[in-house]
């Protein structure tokens, strides 16, 4: 039996909207698979152009954050009756730059995610421990720490929209990748989690993403991995042959056992 891989790109601060029309409007030539979903997350300012660049294309849209309040006075945010109405299919919350460089509590990534899913958006929940913590040996009590925090309280409906990207911090964008059992350790560790509190379907089919430096020249190998079911990639959704020699990767990597 084949599982359907999600290979989604984060194109952070990066990309003109001539840049960003471009760059979309070559991923969405890729032909529909239901083996593989592919998505782009675009800068807010960017998202409708992109959205008009897709149209058509079995390519979904993603925002690569959220405020959890559909309208208010929060200058500076956007909110996913926003997102939605630019056409998002995906929010992406608790990505380790957002954790890091902006002090985002769990808290707050918690009432992202269901904030999201209360609008009809999926969510790609990033979890991910830093150098520090992993030479400490708290990999996996950071980890699953996180996976606690963001869906504590959730049922199996709102879990239907949830995918989480397990995204070691010292991994990204630093060109050093996880060993493929290493990342495999952890993802069989994420879904352990969610079958002990959600039980065996959910933990089943909810997607597992790896994020950190995943490149063409490594996709296969990690997606060959049994609880690996796609990629968060950064750096190389930057350029359309490298990004869709990613989702390659996937379409041809070996049924789940």
């Amino acid at each position: 039996m084949s599982r359907s891989y999600l290979v989604a790109g984060n194109w952070k601060l990066h990309k003109t909207l001539a840049e960003s029309r471009a760059l979309a409007t070559k991923v969405a030539a890729l032909p529909a698979s239901p083996r593989c979903e592919v998505v782009v997350a675009p800068p807010f300012t960017a998202l409708d152009a992109v959205a008009q660049a897709l149209k058509g294309s079995p390519v979904g849209l993603s925002a690569q954050d959220v405020y959890w309040e559909n309208q208010g006075a929060f200058t500076g945010e956007v909110g996913p009756l926003q997102l939605a109405d630019v056409g998002c299919r995906y929010g992406i919350i608790g990505h380790s730059e957002r954790r890091a460089l902006f002090g985002e509590k769990d808290e707050e990534i918690a009432k992202k995610l269901r904030a999201l899913r209360a609008q009809g958006l999926a969510v790609i929940l990033c979890v991910g421990e830093t150098l520090e913590q992993r030479q400490a040996g708290e990999t996996l009590a950071v980890v699953l720490g996180q996976l606690d925090a963001a869906l504590q309280g959730c049922d199996a409906a709102l879990l239907a929209g949830v995918v989480v990207a397990y995204e070691p911090v010292w991994a990204i964008g630093t060109g050093v990748t996880a060993k493929p059992g290493d990342a495999q350790e952890v993802h069989a560790a994420i879904r352990s989690r969610l079958q002990q509190g959600w039980g065996a379907e959910v933990a089943a089919g909810m997607r597992i993403l790896y994020g950190g430096s995943v490149k063409a020249d490594n996709a296969a190998e990690l997606f060959a991995q049994v609880d690996i079911d796609g990629a968060l990639v950064g750096g190389a959704s930057l350029d359309a042959d490298s990004f869709l020699s990613i989702v390659r990767s996937a379409l041809e990597a070996p049924p789940a056992p």
